[in-house]
C-alpha cells in the first residue's frame, strides 16, 4: 500500500523574505494561543507554508521545535485545506507545552476561519491531552 506523499517541496514552501512580508502586510490574520496565521491568496500555483519562531519563543532549540511542531501539523492537515494561496505560520510560546493533535485542531480552527476548508473536520479523540 502506497501512501501519497506529505513532504513539503521547494515550490510549496515560502524562501524568500518578500513572500513573508507581503503576507504580514496584505495577508489576512488568524490569532490562535499555539500560533497566528496569515494567509496571502494568490491567482497562480498551490498553497505555500512559511513557519517562523522569534526569540520570544525561547532559545534557538526551542524556536526550531516550534517551526517543527507548526510544520508537522501543516503536513499531516494539508489535504483538508483548499485553494491558492501563502500560509504563514508564526509560532507563539504556547506551542511548546502543547500536544501536536490540539496544535493539529488550532491549525484546522484558523484555516476554516480563514476560508481555506469548506466544512472543518471532526476533532481527534486525543485532544484531551495536553
Amino acid at each position: 500500500m502506497t501512501r501519497p506523499d506529505q513532504g513539503l517541496a521547494r515550490h510549496q514552501r515560502l524562501t524568500r523574505s518578500a513572500d513573508f512580508r507581503s503576507a504580514y502586510d496584505v495577508g489576512r490574520k488568524q490569532v490562535g494561543r499555539c500560533m497566528v496565521l496569515f494567509l496571502l491568496p494568490r491567482p497562480e500555483g498551490s498553497l505555500r507554508l512559511g513557519v517562523v519562531s522569534s526569540r520570544k519563543i525561547g532559545g534557538a532549540v526551542q524556536r526550531n521545535r516550534a517551526r517543527r511542531l507548526l510544520r508537522e501539523a501543516f503536513r499531516k492537515n494539508r489535504h483538508h485545506l483548499r485553494g491558492q494561496a501563502d500560509i504563514v505560520l508564526v509560532a507563539r510560546a504556547h506551542v511548546l507545552e502543547t500536544a501536536l493533535p490540539r496544535i493539529e485542531h488550532e491549525l484546522l480552527t484558523l484555516a476554516a476561519r480563514a476560508g481555506l476548508i469548506e466544512k472543518q473536520p471532526e476533532p481527534n479523540a486525543n485532544l484531551h491531552q495536553s
